[in-house]
C-alpha cells in the first residue's frame, strides 16, 4: 500500500507574480508549503530570470493543467540588439557583438517572418531533451548537438517601446512551447545585427493576467493562513476555453464512478470535448456523444 500523501484537500488555481532569480519549481513549492496542499504543479515554466504570470494548480485543479499549458499565452519582452549571448538572455556570455543597429522601421518589417505558424529552434540552453540529455546540461558541458525545429504559432508580435538604439520591446501572443529567448536571438540575426533578451514577463496565460497575481513577498506573509484562501481560483477557471455541461443526478453518479453519464447539451455537437457540472462543481471532463459525457478525467471534489 502506498504512503498517503500528508497536507489539506485544496483544489484551485493560484496565479503568481513570480519574481526574477527563482525556479517556477521552487514557486510551486513554496506555493505547496504556503497552503499545506497535497498536490501542486504550474502550467507553463518561466526561466528563472523571467517575471510574471506563473499559474499553479493545486489538488484537483492540477488534472486541467494540460487545458492552461496549451493556451495562448501573452509576453513582454526587452531585446538587446547588438549582442548574442551563449544562453540567449542576460545571464549568459556575450559570444558576438556587432556595430549595426537596425532603424525602427527594419525591426518591424522583420517582425512579419515571426507571426503566424513559424518554425522555431529552441535554445541550447532549454530543458529540450537531447537522447535523453537535458540540452542545458550539454551545453553546460560544452558537447556539441543540434536541437530540432518545432512548429510555434504566434498571433501577435509587435514593438511597444523603442527605448533607445541597443534596446526594444515586444510583445507576443503565442501558443504552446515558445521559447522567447529564440525569438530576440532570431530576430537579431534577421536584422544582421544579433540579440538577446535583457528583460521577460509574461503578462497573461490562459484566462490568468498579471493583475490577478499574487505578489511573492505576500504569498510569504500570507502562508500558513486562512487569509490565503481567498486568493485562490476556482478550478474551473482552468476550464474556460472548454463549453460547461449540466449533468443529470445519475449522470453526475455515473460520472463520478467514471462511467458516462447523461448530460444537457445546448451547442455542442458530437465529439466535442466539454467538461460537465452539478449542483455548481465541476464532475468530469470528457468527450460528448449522444446526450452523454463520456470523461477522460474526474473531479474527487
Amino acid at each position: 500500500m502506498g504512503r498517503k500523501r500528508k497536507g489539506r484537500d485544496i483544489s484551485g488555481w493560484l496565479v503568481v507574480n513570480k519574481p526574477a532569480g527563482i525556479s517556477s519549481n521552487a514557486v510551486v513549492n513554496k506555493v505547496r508549503w504556503a497552503f499545506d496542499a497535497k498536490k501542486a504543479g504550474h502550467a507553463g515554466t518561466l526561466d528563472p530570470d523571467a517575471t510574471g504570470v506563473l499559474a499553479v494548480a493545486l489538488g484537483e485543479a492540477t488534472k486541467t493543467v494540460p487545458y492552461i499549458t496549451d493556451a495562448l499565452k501573452a509576453y513582454r519582452f526587452t531585446v538587446r540588439l547588438g549582442q548574442a549571448t551563449n544562453t540567449d538572455d542576460a545571464e549568459g556570455e556575450v559570444i558576438t557583438e556587432s556595430d549595426a543597429r537596425p532603424t525602427d522601421a527594419q525591426i518591424a518589417e522583420a517582425l512579419a517572418a515571426f507571426r503566424g505558424d513559424i518554425q522555431q529552434v529552441p535554445p541550447k540552453f532549454s530543458a529540450v531533451k537531447i537522447d535523453g540529455e537535458r540540452a542545458y546540461k550539454l551545453a553546460r558541458d560544452d558537447e556539441d548537438f543540434e536541437i530540432a525545429a518545432r512548429p510555434l504559432y504566434v498571433e501577435e508580435l509587435e514593438v511597444v517601446a523603442r527605448e533607445d538604439a541597443d534596446h526594444v520591446t515586444l510583445e507576443m501572443v503565442c501558443g504552446k512551447g515558445g521559447y522567447v529567448r529564440a525569438i530576440a536571438r532570431d530576430l537579431g540575426a534577421a536584422l544582421g545585427c544579433h540579440g538577446h533578451v535583457r528583460e521577460l514577463c509574461r503578462i497573461w496565460s490562459g484566462p490568468f493576467e498579471i493583475e490577478d497575481g499574487i505578489d511573492f513577498e505576500l504569498l510569504n506573509e500570507k502562508a500558513k493562513s486562512p487569509e490565503l484562501d481567498q486568493y485562490l481560483h476556482p478550478l474551473e477557471v482552468g476550464l474556460d476555453e472548454l463549453p460547461e455541461l449540466r449533468a443529470t443526478a445519475e449522470g453526475a453518479t455515473r460520472l463520478k464512478n467514471g462511467n458516462p453519464g447523461m448530460v444537457i447539451a445546448s451547442d455542442v455537437e458530437y465529439g466535442d470535448e466539454a467538461w460537465a457540472s452539478y449542483e455548481g462543481k465541476p464532475v468530469a471532463v470528457g468527450i460528448y456523444k449522444s446526450g452523454e459525457l463520456h470523461p477522460s478525467r474526474v473531479f474527487n471534489l
